[in-house]
């Protein structure tokens, strides 16, 4: 036990350069206290004391604004920044060394009490406000961009972002962990695609130029017939002279 929680501490210093003693860690980090209600809560629902683990959940959740359902399933060193409005689900499975950010949720789209909430690998990053439902797979090293909303499983060592989100980039080169904070250097679809049409029509209007040009320079030149046609016109007239 001590040496989860050694390990939480730890991962509160790899992640935020903010924080600066253990003792600050340890009482100013709602994030990890709520990890911490959880591992309790989990503890009681394997326990099927599932009243009291809700319970300690629900306590959990008015102290530090995040809810985790104490039938999900983390992994180690996982690490909600900043925490307020987090929510995972029941039947939601996450990895190991896992960082989300506040307003991320993990949700369900199903009334039914299978499996209905995402399962998400290890070292994957969810950004502020980033919305996954359902049932679906994100893989190891995968990026979920701030605001994004998943609704079809991403694929290891890519990033997704928009509404829906879809994969723009992978797989990662970068290997180094600071490049997944990097949250401005997530690509725009919207954009991108724009550009790529604005260079399209570009190259559209240049080859309609051309066409254009040559056109006219078949207008300005008589055409072969149209030139015989004026010298047999000139020698009829010549033999009725």
């Amino acid at each position: 036990m001590l040496a989860r929680i050694r390990e939480d501490v730890q991962m509160v210093f790899q992640r935020d350069p903010a924080a600066r003693t253990w003792w600050e860690v340890l009482t100013c980090y709602p994030g990890l206290h709520a990890v911490w209600h959880y591992r309790v809560a989990h503890w009681l629902w394997h326990h099927k004391l599932y009243w009291l683990a809700r319970w300690i959940s629900h306590v959990g959740r008015f102290l530090t604004g995040v809810e985790i359902h104490p039938g999900a399933q983390l992994g180690r060193r996982f690490f909600i920044d900043h925490g307020m409005g987090v929510v995972i689900g029941e039947t939601a499975r996450v990895g190991d060394d896992v960082l989300m950010y506040k307003g991320a949720v993990l949700g369900g789209v199903s009334l039914s009490k299978d499996k209905r909430h995402p399962t998400v690998g290890h070292r994957v990053v969810i950004g502020s406000n980033a919305t996954v439902l359902g049932p679906v797979h994100i893989g190891n090293d995968a990026r979920i961009g701030s605001g994004a909303v998943v609704i079809d499983s991403v694929p290891e060592d890519s990033t997704a972002v928009g509404v829906p989100a879809r994969v723009v980039r992978g797989p990662q080169l970068d290997s180094d962990p600071c490049s997944a904070l990097e949250h401005s250097e997530l690509p725009d679809p919207v954009a991108e695609q724009c550009r790529r049409l604005s260079a399209q029509i570009e190259q559209l209007e240049l080859g309609l130029q051309a066409v254009t040009e040559a056109l006219r320079e078949v207008r300005r030149e008589p055409s072969p017939m149209s030139q015989a046609s004026e010298r047999g016109n000139g020698h009829d007239k010549e033999q009725t002279d």
